[in-house]
């Protein structure tokens, strides 16, 4: 048996890019603190549409997160059906993370919280204590939050979803 030095992630997200792999990798690790590029591997011999030597993956971490990037052509494109959420403390950091993110990417998908970049990877920018409001077992609480979530057009207010929850 071999034994590995660094202890792998058990699940590791795939992100499949056209091309844009490498660069993705560098605009998600600007953003995020904690955050570094790894491993690049780049494809050995030409495939159609994919040239010689160009970047086939690039490993990358994001707050210690591990993931992937493939630059496996212009067949898949990316869903609002997977996204990742970004727990934030303040509304300076919600803010932060919304800017940073939304930044080039498609206002039309801006809902809620929700987001695409300029890669079209789906995000939702919300207060780390959403999911307790959301849940609380008040019904009368839990409800004022999710009826004021829902007014939120595009970027949530976390002063206005505290207010929502206190009454």
């Amino acid at each position: 048996m071999k034994i590995l030095k660094n202890k792998i992630q058990k699940i590791t997200p795939n992100l499949w890019f056209n091309n844009q792999a490498e660069e993705a990798a560098k605009f998600y690790t600007t953003i995020f603190k904690n955050s570094q590029i790894g491993r690049i591997t780049r494809y050995s011999n030409e495939r159609p549409g994919i040239q010689e030597g160009s970047v086939m993956t690039v490993g990358f971490q994001l707050e210690g997160q591990e993931f992937v990037a493939l630059n496996g052509g212009p067949r898949y494109k990316f869903t609002e059906a997977i996204s990742f959420i970004v727990h934030c403390e303040t509304q300076e950091e919600l803010d932060y993370y919304w800017d940073k993110l939304s930044e080039g990417g498609d206002e039309k998908a801006q809902v809620c919280g929700w987001l695409k970049d300029q890669y079209g990877v789906s995000w939702q920018i919300v207060p780390a204590n959403l999911s307790e409001m959301i849940t609380d077992p008040d019904p009368e609480k839990s409800g004022r939050v999710m009826e004021a979530l829902l007014q939120m057009e595009k970027k949530i207010d976390i002063n206005r979803l505290n207010q929502a929850y206190e009454g």
